[in-house]
């Protein structure tokens, strides 16, 4: 009985390593928070000193990225969000492919075969102008 009341025996392990247990999971969560900001800062720097170009290009994909969430443990309170990325994959005249986030509206507008010209600079999409004919 002294064990139990005294916290001593597994009960006392658990008291003094749960703490620890508990800092590491925040500390890792944390620096991958700093990790991903990091991440986002240089791609927004290496974008911005990349050129604008304009190629000629053809769609030659489109997808969606569907993304559910729910919130809460309680089916009477759960709150449900959807999240929907949009995608269209370019090939350009040599060959290569490059495939970009577009926003909705762009997406809608565009088909698999469109060609035009296509504006991006780095990994940021500008825009895609389809050929008349």
């Amino acid at each position: 009985m002294e064990s139990v009341m005294g916290f001593g025996g597994i009960e006392g392990v658990m008291f003094n390593v749960i703490p620890y247990i508990v800092t590491a999971m925040f500390v890792v969560v944390f620096i991958l928070i700093l990790v991903r900001i990091v991440q986002g800062a240089k791609q927004w720097q290496k974008n911005n000193a990349s050129p604008v170009l304009t190629v000629e290009a053809h769609i030659v994909a489109k997808r969606a990225s569907v993304q559910h969430y729910a919130n809460g443990t309680d089916p009477n309170m759960a709150h449900d969000n959807t999240s929907t990325s949009y995608y269209i994959t370019f090939e350009v005249e040599s060959g290569d492919r490059m495939e970009f986030y577009v926003k909705s509206t762009e997406y809608g507008l565009l088909a698999e075969g469109d060609r035009g010209k296509l504006t991006f600079q780095g990994t940021r999409y500008l825009g895609f102008e389809r050929s008349r004919g």
